[in-house]
């Protein structure tokens, strides 16, 4: 007969706690790794992109995919909280087991997704005029910049639909079909690029339409595949529960919170390019590739972030908040040896990648001086993309809008308006550097005096 032995039981809860420990490790990276791989596609496509207009006569090319990429980072960005609420939502409804909301936040998302799609397109010509008053470049950029525009703002519906359905799909805890998509989507707009540039020599503009055709492939099959994978979505079809004003309420307050984050982002990336642009099409090439660099480890540093929104929510919905606790410390580790990888890659790559992206011997030369500043930008970004995941997880999106205010307007204007007088472009840089501490540092600050007392008490 076996007797009672202390030593047995602390043993035994050590194993247990490993066990705990590895599962969770696993349910972050099966989440993460798909992430990563769909949000790399993304990149590498801007840099397909860029290397495709690099390898032309000009580098007027690489100056118009760049003016008129920014009006579509306002637009495309702007509504991207669609894809964050609709995550953090549906986790949190998947971690309570409420089905029936689980599908209403899908139609709900999706209507609106649709709806602001269209409006962008009744509305092309106001926007391009707004778009472009505020964006500087030459005569001959803007030019190319607007008939890019005027043919990929036709992927609108498609494109803000999309983020409704890899947003649902990742609180759901799939994030395998989102990369399915993504991949799909990636690999045709490459092709579509390739083949419209070079054979059919449409230039930006070719650049323009094979988004939009790949978009819409992209979007349908999307579409088909939850049908086929979740074949009782209908079944939960109720005008009078999507549409339920309470919650619709809370979703509207919480996407407005999103936007305004979201908004401001855009406006410090669409500021920095634009002022490049003030500085001649020589630096605002430089400048265009250089942020490929910070692009690149965004959208790994997002895998982690978008798993950060899955778990938090799940387990912030099913009120385990012995898990979530854990979650968040785990996906800091994850972040931070990610994030110190990326600066050694840089440091020992940073001119191999520059001339994947052109071969633009002259462009290479003037963009020396400034690589310095691509070996911080991993340290000083990660936390900022952690934070913003788990922040969406909790629906916390009051908190990371005055965390993302605080930081453009304490931070990055200033440190720019009082630099540029000295530095050139090196303020610029300064300043997004300084902008990504901050984000870092405040949404820190907010979390340990804001959202982890409530935990605590819970």
């Amino acid at each position: 007969m076996q007797t009672f032995n202390i030593a047995n039981v602390k043993n035994f809860n050590s194993q247990c706690l490993l066990i705990d420990q590895i599962s969770m490790n696993k349910e972050i990276l099966k989440l993460a790794i798909p992430n990563i791989i769909s949000n790399i596609t993304v990149p590498l496509l801007s840099m397909v992109d860029l290397a495709v207009m690099g390898h032309l006569e000009s580098d007027i090319y690489i100056g118009a995919i760049a003016l008129g990429g920014i009006i579509f980072n306002f637009i495309y960005w702007g509504f991207s909280f669609l894809r964050m609420s609709t995550s953090g939502f549906t986790s949190q409804a998947l971690g309570e087991n409420n089905k029936n909301e689980i599908f209403n936040i899908f139609y709900r998302s999706m209507f609106f997704s649709l709806v602001f799609g269209f409006l962008l397109i009744i509305f092309q010509i106001p926007i391009e005029k707004i778009g472009f008053y505020f964006l500087k470049g030459t005569e001959d950029v803007e030019n190319l910049a607007k008939q890019y525009f005027y043919i990929r703002i036709y992927a609108a519906p498609a494109s803000i639909g999309l983020y409704s359905i890899n947003g649902w799909l990742i609180g759901q805890q799939n994030a395998k079909t989102p990369m399915f998509l993504a991949i799909l989507i990636n690999v045709l707009n490459i092709f579509f690029n390739i083949i419209l540039v070079f054979k059919f020599n449409l230039k930006s503009e070719g650049v323009a339409l094979g988004t939009v055709v790949s978009q819409y492939i992209g979007f349908f099959i999307g579409i088909i595949i939850i049908i086929l994978k979740y074949n009782d979505i209908f079944k939960h079809l109720s005008l009078k529960k999507i549409l339920n004003r309470t919650d619709l309420l809370i979703f509207f307050n919480v996407n407005k919170d999103i936007f305004i984050r979201t908004l401001f982002l855009i406006f410090v990336f669409s500021f920095f390019t634009s002022q490049s642009a003030l500085y001649g099409n020589r630096i605002l090439a430089v400048n265009t590739l250089l942020l490929q660099f910070f692009m690149l480890f965004s959208y790994f540093m997002d895998g982690f972030a978008y798993a950060a929104e899955a778990l938090t929510g799940k387990y912030f919905g099913a009120k385990n908040f012995k898990y979530l606790k854990q979650i968040i410390y785990k996906i800091f580790i994850f972040g931070f040896i990610l994030s110190i990888l990326f600066t050694a890659i840089y440091y020992f790559f940073d001119k191999n990648i520059l001339y994947l992206l052109t071969n633009n011997s002259n462009i290479i030369n003037d963009a020396e001086p400034y690589l310095f500043w691509i070996l911080i930008i991993p340290v000083a970004g990660f936390a900022s993309f952690l934070w913003d995941g788990i922040f969406i997880g909790l629906t916390a999106s009051k908190q990371m809008r005055n965390s993302m205010i605080l930081s453009a307007f304490i931070i990055f204007f200033p440190a720019f308006y009082i630099l540029k007088y000295y530095f050139y472009n090196n303020a610029l840089w300064s300043a997004l550097i300084l902008f990504l501490f901050s984000r870092s540092i405040s949404q820190t600050v907010i979390f340990n005096t804001k959202i982890k007392m409530k935990l605590l008490h819970n």
